[in-house]
């Protein structure tokens, strides 16, 4: 299993969590997605075929473009 944190500077409010999870969740090998509004990070697990480019894109597609490091 892969993990990553990362930033969402987007993240205004409960909902924008609540979407984060119910989109990023339908990625073929998503296991799990969490979220904070107050500190605008998320944490997603995965298992292939789920890869960190189909999450990533999965985001920008929904308007919630993670932080750039």
């Amino acid at each position: 299993m892969e993990s990553k944190t990362f930033s969402v500077p987007n993240i205004g409010c409960d909902g924008c969590v609540r979407t984060i999870k119910n989109e990023v969740g339908t990625v073929i090998g998503v296991t799990q997605v969490a979220g904070d509004v107050d500190s605008k990070v998320v944490k997603v697990d995965w298992d292939s075929p789920a890869t960190w480019e189909d999450i990533r894109a999965r985001l920008i597609e929904i308007d919630y473009a993670p932080a750039e490091a």
